[in-house]
């Protein structure tokens, strides 16, 4: 649970003027990146003269670059070169900048929550010009009520830090909010902050490992979501 954060004593119903928070993740989710942080980390690791199965690199996007590379490399590598690996990284993932695509729906569900007055938040560890190209691949600012970065928290996915950031913005409590996401890192980060996690198979994670995980609903990509939205657990939230 969030600190901060309880469950209300009230039930909802069809008059609950509580704020309800949508909480994205970004990469993999609204827009199809995966496999390219996959081929920009594994090119960053080699050029530091580092070996890693792309399958493994997989497994890790939506961490944060440290969890990800304490996992990857273990906590008895070389963290002088952590800096450089992440920078490269870095370098690397930006030359797709202008030809993020978003993935089939993003938009229109992003704007169809906001139009039933839900608050859409990003919560995503893009930072700066990262961030930037990803808002502008979905293109639907309009919807966005708010968004949260790695800069805005202490620790990254797993960690509830994110989605305990996103629901503060949007000033709404974790039953009254649902994160969507497309790892098991992201269910397992709405799990800690007590949110229930809706999953999307458009980040490359099957089904099965992410209903073992706890996602509540798993659809293929935010057009499938939008198309059952009515009977999906944003339908079961008055």
């Amino acid at each position: 649970m969030c600190p901060g954060t309880a469950t209300a004593t009230t039930g909802g119903n069809s008059g609950d003027a509580r704020p309800r928070a949508a909480v994205f993740d970004v990469d993999g989710t609204l827009v199809d990146t995966n496999y390219l942080h996959a081929v920009s980390w594994w090119e960053a690791f080699r050029q530091a003269g580092h070996h890693v199965a792309m399958s493994d690199i997989h497994h890790t996007i939506g961490m944060g670059s440290g969890r990800l590379l304490d996992r990857l490399l273990g906590d008895a590598r070389d963290h002088d070169q952590d800096e450089a690996i992440g920078t490269a990284h870095k370098v690397l993932y930006a030359t797709w900048f202008d030809r993020l695509s978003p993935l089939p729906g993003a938009a229109e569900l992003l704007r169809t929550l906001a139009a039933r007055n839900w608050r859409v938040v990003l919560a995503t560890s893009a930072q700066g010009t990262e961030l930037t190209a990803l808002r502008r691949a979905v293109d639907a600012d309009d919807a966005i009520f708010d968004a949260t970065s790695a800069d805005d928290v202490e620790s990254t996915k797993p960690a509830p830090d994110p989605v305990c950031q996103a629901l503060a913005q949007a000033d709404a409590a974790p039953e009254r909010a649902l994160f969507v996401g497309d790892t098991v890192w992201d269910v397992k980060a709405a799990q800690r902050a007590g949110v229930g996690c809706v999953a999307l198979l458009s980040g490359g994670i099957g089904e099965e490992e992410l209903r073992a995980a706890g996602a509540l609903a798993v659809y293929r990509d935010p057009a499938a979501l939008l198309a059952e939205l009515d009977d999906s657990p944003f339908g079961r939230i008055p």
